[in-house]
Parts: structure tokens; C-alpha cells; sequence
């Protein structure tokens, strides 16, 4: 059990190294190594929240690192997204180091872990930590979407850049992030309306083509399968995409014949 409190009192000094300038000398197999701790000590959280007297000695250990003393035992199942977050913003790093598609990839594993297994009630047995008595899982509540809200705000800071994560999630990804947090529903909905948009009705092909081959949008089949991904999703994220098919419809000419309007051939098929 020392050696893992050993390994915990190394959380503040990995987050704190992450925000520093010293990660420009980082290469992809160190980068690789801070993930893989990240998700280490995310396993921890999972493995020690439900053994009161472990979870204290934990959190008591990290209070007592330094740069960061606030940091306790919650911040264990926290880690994946607290490294992430300070990775994303933090300019010295690479680009080469964490491309697009891996920080899309961070950030959506991110956003779905802090959705995931977290929905527990705590433990009755309280500690000195905090973290299973109903104020420290409120706060804990508290940090996660604090965290969640810093990731969205990056993620939806650049129009490009959320068109990029779009394209480059499959559909069911995005989709249960969708149904996850509401502050990205719209949004993806919104773009996929103006990709939608862009569609051309090819008679000769008897159906709906991209207008500029080269340019980085949807066919009509990935458009398709994402509206299906989700109306396959939470209810209310069900009526709010076809509420906005059926408004795209109407304001299309209320067509209900296909090769019209993509609306109504997208509704057709969702």
C-alpha cells in the first residue's frame, strides 16, 4: 500500500508539469506515459472510493503534495480529464504531440468518463476526506461538471474546431455525448443542418450527392446514419432532433415526396 500512496503523491507534481512549459520537450511515448498514469489513478478512484479508511489515506496523502493542496481523493477519478484539459490548453506542447484526431479523442473520452459510472450514490461510512458523505459527492458532482464545462468551452470556443471533432467522431460517440450534455445537441444539430443544406438531388443518380466533393461534409448516408444515431439516443434528445427535421421540413416547402427535400427524405428514414 505505500508503494500506491508513493504513486498517488505524484498527481499534483504530473498536473502541475502538464500547465508548465517544460512539456516542449515532451515526445509521444512521454505524452503516452501521463495518459496512461492519468487513467491509473482513475482506476484507483474506481477501485478504493467504496474502502473508507483507504480513501482517507489517499486523499490524505495528496492534500499533503504540494504545489496543488486542495487536491483530494476525488480528483483521483477526475485525472483523465483534469490532465487532459491542462494538455489541450497548454501552447508549449507540440502540435505534433497531441494532433487533432488525439485531442478529439482525449476530449470525448473525457467528456463520456465523467458520464459513465458515476451515477452512484455514497457511501454511508463517512470520512475525513469527504468524498462519500453527501456534501463531499455533491462536491465532487460540483468538480466534475466544472471540468465538463472547461472541455465544452474548448470544444465549442472555434467553430472549425468542433466541425473538425464532428467529422472526426463516429456518429454513436457524438451522439451520446449529445444526450450527455446539452450544450452540445444544438450545436451538432446546427451543423449538421448546414451540411444537410449543402446536399444536391442528383435525378440521374436518383439521389442526394455532396455539392464540392473536395470540401469536408457529410454524404448523404453519413448524414443519415448520424440523425438515426440520434434518434436512437435518449428521449428527449430524440424529440429535439426530429422537432428539427420536421421544422426544416416545413420551412423547405413541407414536401412529402422524396428528391424534393432532404429534410423530408431524412425524416423518411429516421
Amino acid at each position: 500500500m505505500e508503494a500506491v500512496l508513493g504513486q498517488v503523491e505524484q498527481l499534483p507534481a504530473l498536473l502541475a508539469v502538464s500547465r508548465s512549459a517544460l512539456v516542449r520537450d515532451w515526445d509521444s511515448l512521454t505524452l503516452d506515459r501521463a495518459l496512461e498514469w492519468a487513467r491509473y489513478f482513475q482506476h484507483l478512484y474506481d477501485r478504493f472510493r467504496a474502502r473508507p479508511q483507504l480513501r482517507e489515506a489517499l486523499g490524505r496523502r495528496l492534500r499533503r503534495s504540494q504545489p496543488y493542496p486542495v487536491l483530494g481523493f476525488p480528483a483521483l477519478g477526475r485525472c483523465p480529464q483534469l490532465l487532459g484539459l491542462a494538455l489541450l490548453e497548454n501552447r508549449a506542447l507540440p502540435p505534433a504531440q497531441l494532433p487533432q484526431p488525439r485531442a478529439f479523442g482525449v476530449v470525448a473520452a473525457a467528456l463520456a468518463l465523467l458520464k459513465q459510472g458515476r451515477g452512484a450514490q455514497p457511501a454511508a461510512d463517512g470520512d475525513r476526506d469527504g468524498s462519500s458523505s453527501p456534501d463531499g459527492y455533491r462536491e465532487r458532482a460540483a468538480g466534475d461538471g466544472c471540468t465538463a464545462g472547461l472541455l465544452l468551452s474548448w470544444l465549442l470556443g472555434s467553430q472549425e474546431r468542433f466541425s473538425a471533432f464532428c467529422l472526426c467522431l463516429p456518429c454513436s460517440h457524438l451522439a451520446f455525448l449529445a444526450g450527455h450534455y446539452s450544450q452540445l445537441s444544438r450545436p451538432y444539430l446546427e451543423l449538421l443542418t448546414g451540411w444537410g443544406s449543402r446536399l444536391l438531388y442528383d435525378p440521374l443518380q436518383g439521389r442526394w450527392v455532396k455539392s464540392c466533393l473536395d470540401k469536408a461534409e457529410l454524404s448523404w448516408e453519413e448524414l443519415r446514419e448520424r440523425f438515426v444515431c440520434l434518434c436512437q439516443g435518449p428521449a428527449l434528445l430524440k424529440e429535439q432532433t426530429q422537432a428539427a427535421l420536421e421544422l426544416l421540413r416545413t420551412q423547405d416547402g413541407d414536401f412529402k415526396v422524396c428528391g424534393l427535400s432532404v429534410w423530408t427524405d431524412l425524416l423518411m428514414e429516421v
